[in-house]
């Protein structure tokens, strides 16, 4: 009988269960979309009952349209979308209310009005290795117990429970026996120290927050428990866990000091490996923790750049202009014209992410003439992801100290081969495009697979990742020159602080 590794792969539109087979491969896929909800401008929020049923019906069609039985599967992994908060009840398991999206900007008045004081967001950053904003959990859960009636004085009692995604679902797959989650996601709430691995009790009481909320904190390759939900396969070990970007990185088997990847999903996240030291960024980077094999002897880490619109930029083009009927058309449409005719999208719909750290800037399209097409726009719009790419690995490389040779890219924009040429041009590098490019839903297989002995090493999994497609840069000097010129006069006219960004 064949055996198989589950993926379930919650991210911030969608739920999917992933089947993985020994050699790597992805077997099957079920994938369920969720509602969206944005109940005031800048806003964004999921239920967390939503999140829930579609990833236990897309678990459960897995399982049902593959005739899986307890024995085929040798064991669960888990990753997910970060930093969305959700808290919930310990006595009945209900939410308190609707989970606050990471992409949600409701709080960034109060991370400024915590963190305003220089000594104090230097204090973050150094324990946390995070920039201080309301893009990571601690924030959301402080609005969460100040605004929703009776939720801080129930959270006084021990009654509430914190989770990032992760957790949320590990409670309800296991029936409340596990409230846990793993170094990765916990890194991305700025209430972890990454140098103690611990939570930090100056971080809690910066933001109000009792510790009995929290979740504990376990690597991200082992035994987390097993499955014992209503209408869901039991006994079924979940043996890793890890955020989405993190376990990405593991995916893209990334394991070594200055290893790098990128995922084109809803948004675009660049990491780098840097080994067993947290290495702090002085170019308005994020030192976060890296997802490790259970043999590792102690934590790793990376540094993280995030672009928040990427995906989600090509859906606004389909969903809110009707510029595209599908999302693949884009490659084809950008191609359709020689270049942009001068214009530039600088998708800020939520602010703008590393390294320019602007969360009141929004979004702008530049450049627009009478003889703008539908076209030059689709085209600006792919564009804008290579251009933010661009800059955080200009912002790593003088980090890091050397220069990026080769990219390792993935996620769904990754099948658009005009945006992966276009970035391979600005970056003036390699860039590898493995033959799976779900490299998200392996890293978490792959953490769950070396737990269970499912397989061997990293070496093995080195082995299953080595096919793919190769890029390299065509654009001429002077061209790039005075597009990335342009992407910059861009950039000047959206931001709205004044930083000295060299953008």
């Amino acid at each position: 009988m064949s055996r198989y590794v589950i993926a379930l792969d919650q991210g911030t539109t969608s739920s999917r269960a992933v089947l993985v087979d020994s050699r790597g491969q992805v077997v099957s896929c079920v994938q369920n979309p969720f509602p969206q909800r944005y109940p005031q401008p800048g806003w964004v929020e999921h239920d967390p009952r939503d999140i829930l049923s579609s990833q236990l019906g897309a678990l459960t069609e897995l399982i049902v349209a593959n005739g899986l039985t307890q024995r085929s599967v040798a064991c669960i992994g888990i990753t997910n979308q970060r930093e969305t908060t959700v808290v919930w009840r310990r006595d009945t398991g209900e939410p308190i209310c609707n989970a606050i999206v990471w992409q949600c900007r409701r709080t960034a008045e109060l991370v400024e009005r915590i963190c305003g004081d220089a000594d104090v967001a230097e204090q973050v950053a150094e324990r946390t290795g995070l920039v201080p904003d309301a893009y990571f959990s601690a924030s959301k859960i402080r609005w969460i117990l100040d605004n929703v009636p009776g939720a801080r004085q129930e959270a006084s009692r021990g009654n509430l429970a914190f989770g990032t995604v992760d957790s949320w679902l590990l409670w309800s797959l296991t029936s409340g026996a596990v409230h846990a989650t793993d170094t990765t996601n916990a890194s991305r709430t700025m209430l972890f120290n990454i140098h103690t691995m611990e939570w930090d009790p100056w971080l809690l009481d910066l933001f109000g927050i009792p510790e009995s909320m929290l979740p504990e904190v376990r690597p991200s390759s082992g035994l987390f428990g097993v499955t014992d939900a209503a209408g869901v396969m039991p006994g079924i070990p979940i043996c890793g866990v890890a955020g989405d970007q993190q376990a990405a990185l593991f995916g893209q088997c990334c394991f070594e000091r200055g290893q790098a990847k990128n995922t084109y999903g809803t948004g675009c996240f660049l990491l780098m490996h840097t080994g067993d030291e947290p290495r702090r960024s002085s170019h308005n980077l994020i030192t976060t923790v890296a997802a490790s094999a259970p043999d590792a002897p102690g934590p790793e880490y990376a540094l993280e750049g995030s672009v928040f619109m990427a995906g989600a930029l090509l859906q606004w083009l389909r969903d809110e202009l009707g510029l595209i009927d599908d999302v693949a058309d884009t490659s084809a449409i950008a191609r359709s014209v020689p270049d942009t005719g001068g214009v530039y999208v600088v998708p800020a719909f939520t602010g703008l992410g590393a390294p320019y750290w602007d969360a009141q800037a929004r979004g702008t399209i530049t450049g627009l003439t009478r003889g703008t097409t539908k076209a030059h726009i689709v085209r600006a719009a792919v564009e804008s992801l290579a251009y933010q790419v661009r800059d955080l690995v200009a912002a790593m490389e003088a980090d890091a100290g050397v220069g990026l040779a080769v990219l390792g890219v993935d996620g769904g924009a990754s099948a658009n081969d005009f945006l992966v040429q276009f970035q391979c041009d600005m970056l003036r590098c390699t860039l590898r495009r493995p033959a799976c490019t779900e490299s998200t839903a392996l890293g978490a297989a792959f953490l769950a697979g070396l737990s269970s002995g499912f397989w061997k090493d990293k070496d093995q999994l080195r082995a299953l990742r080595s096919a793919g497609d190769v890029y390299n840069p065509l654009l001429e000097d002077e061209r790039h020159r005075a597009l990335v010129l342009g992407w910059q006069r861009a950039l000047r006219q959206t931001m709205t602080c004044e930083k000295g960004n060299p953008w």
